[in-house]
């Protein structure tokens, strides 16, 4: 049994193929980048090889740029929107009892502070969203094809292994730094801003418990518990033994995209997935983390 997963070098393709590990099935890792296959999603010969070589169970698209800023408009229409389109097609025509994950946003929704689910509007606010939302739309169109294309909207998740520009990974790479004598502050904007701090590894056990079953093929994947930034800032600088406050510059005019960002996984509940690790242990996970 095997499993493609594009994107495979990033934090969610890594919490995927290790768990596929766990449960006996072969992961095949594609990415631009790092140790595994390399290919482009978006390049549709190479996926219809993969798909054809392979003949997977489970393909996994987690591949992106995950950031809304215009000037990625074409990638993130290449890697998403195409890509989705190149695995789709793919299995269609070769490998129809494969089941396709499609990855989701909660910013592909209208947000106005409450809890997001599958139910609430879309929102076309950014070239990240716009291919999000094309993404759902393909995925349902070869589902009336007979595809078994599921779609995880996924809601913030960090890990040791988040990447140095992310906030999470901001402060906590700051903040050692600081308990090692480096004299230095962190640079920040706002801290009121709330979203949900879930721990990767549980979003990937989510992702395999929706792909697992046949009734539910679109799911809000995340915790439903929001926590603001400076409640994450306080709690990375408490554990090494820091008060934030001597250290934390908060940046002038800073416009956020959003005040709060939460979601509402009623559904994945129904199959029995809730995200298990709180704040305090994924601060610790990250700070403790060495590579």
């Amino acid at each position: 049994m095997n499993a493609l997963i594009f994107g495979a070098n990033g934090q969610d393709g890594y919490y995927i193929n290790e768990l596929c590990k766990a449960k006996g099935i072969n992961p095949i890792g594609i990415s631009r980048s790092g140790n595994w296959i390399h290919g482009d999603i978006s390049d549709y010969q190479t996926v219809e090889q993969l798909v054809k070589k392979y003949m997977p169970s489970y393909i996994f698209h987690v591949a992106a740029n995950s950031t809304t800023r215009h000037d990625v408009l074409f990638e993130n229409h290449a890697t998403i929107s195409t890509g989705t389109l190149n695995i789709l097609e793919s299995v269609y025509r070769h490998s129809p009892d494969s089941k396709i994950f499609i990855t989701g946003s909660g910013v592909q929704f209208v947000n106005d502070g409450n809890p997001i689910s599958e139910n609430t509007p879309f929102e076309a606010n950014s070239p990240y969203s716009i291919a999000r939302i094309q993404s759902v739309y393909a995925a349902r169109y070869y589902r009336t094809l007979g595809i078994k294309s599921y779609v995880g909207y996924l809601f913030h998740h960090e890990s040791p292994l988040r990447k140095p520009h992310h906030v999470s990974q901001k402060v906590v790479q700051t903040a050692k730094r600081i308990s090692e004598g480096y004299g230095e502050k962190l640079h920040i904007g706002d801290l009121s801003v709330e979203k949900e701090w879930t721990f990767a590894g549980d979003i990937a056990e989510g992702i395999m418990t929706l792909v697992e079953q046949n009734n539910i093929f679109e799911a809000v994947i995340g915790s439903g518990k929001t926590h603001c930034i400076q409640d994450w800032i306080e709690t990375c600088f408490s554990i090494l033994g820091l008060n934030w406050r001597s250290y934390v510059v908060q940046a002038e005019k800073f416009q956020s995209e959003y005040k709060k960002l939460v979601s509402d996984a009623t559904f994945m509940h129904s199959l029995n997935w809730k995200a298990k690790t709180n704040l305090h242990e994924l601060a610790s996970m990250m700070i403790g983390y060495k590579k």
